[in-house]
């Protein structure tokens, strides 16, 4: 028996009041993310299989199962029917993820998508204003880089859509705040759903277009109110297109 193994079973055999108090799940459960957060179970790694866990610990199958159902719904592990549960190293991605979710939930509630889309704009008026104080070249290179991509994507509606994104992802990337670009992520994947349903033709890519360099250029001339201004009157627009697509927002 390797060491690791060898570990896992002492620690388990010291436990029997847990079992009997009904807390065995949040047992395993406190043991493999201590494993997890020391690096000992490594990103990417597979947990064992579950016979071998139940060995390991002395649990039973329904047990392991719950244990690893509370891990997945932390964002520690990667859990697929069929498959061994995969760790995923905690981070601000992994963080989000956990409450997507409740957050699909939350969307399909009576002005669900309003708040969710008014956090976006409060959000992205600061980084915008934040860019246009604090932007370096290598940031403002990446902002003019993303802009030629959606500029060259006007007659490519499918194409466009993912460089409005892409444009976008780098006003969250440039305050260097991890946070920002997981939140990014998070509201991408979360409005998907309704984004991809709307309509997109050549004439409001260009619009949209026009807006990105409206605030691309407000941030290389140093103009935090400008840059302010264009992009809430951007995502305000937006959100109107949204609202007159999905009628009973």
């Amino acid at each position: 028996m390797d060491t690791k193994q060898t570990s896992l079973s002492a620690t388990s055999a010291s436990k029997p009041d847990l079992k009997k108090s009904g807390r065995a799940a949040d047992f395993m459960v406190s043991q493999i993310e201590a494993r997890i957060l020391s690096g000992d179970l490594k990103d990417g790694e597979n947990l064992p299989a579950e016979r071998e866990m139940m060995g390991q610990y002395g649990m039973s199958r329904t047990v392991v199962r719950e244990a690893v159902a509370i891990l997945a719904s932390k964002g520690l592990i990667e859990a697929k029917p069929r498959f061994r549960p995969v760790v995923r190293k905690p981070d601000y991605e992994a963080a989000v993820d956990v409450v997507g979710g409740i957050v699909s939930h939350l969307l399909n509630q009576p002005g669900g998508i309003k708040n969710l889309f008014d956090t976006r704009i409060l959000l992205e008026v600061a980084l915008a204003r934040e860019a246009a104080l604090k932007a370096d070249k290598d940031d403002i290179r990446a902002l003019r880089e993303a802009l030629q991509a959606n500029k060259e994507a006007i007659n490519d509606s499918k194409q466009f859509y993912s460089t409005d994104v892409a444009f976008h992802a780098v006003l969250y990337k440039i305050s260097g705040n991890p946070v920002f670009p997981a939140v990014h992520k998070a509201y991408t994947s979360w409005l998907a759903e309704y984004w991809k349903k709307m309509p997109r033709m050549p004439d409001r890519n260009q619009m949209n277009f026009d807006a990105h360099e409206e605030i691309f250029t407000a941030i290389l001339n140093r103009d935090p109110d400008e840059a302010e201004a264009k992009i809430r009157e951007h995502l305000d627009i937006a959100w109107q297109h949204v609202k007159s697509t999905f009628k009973d927002l």
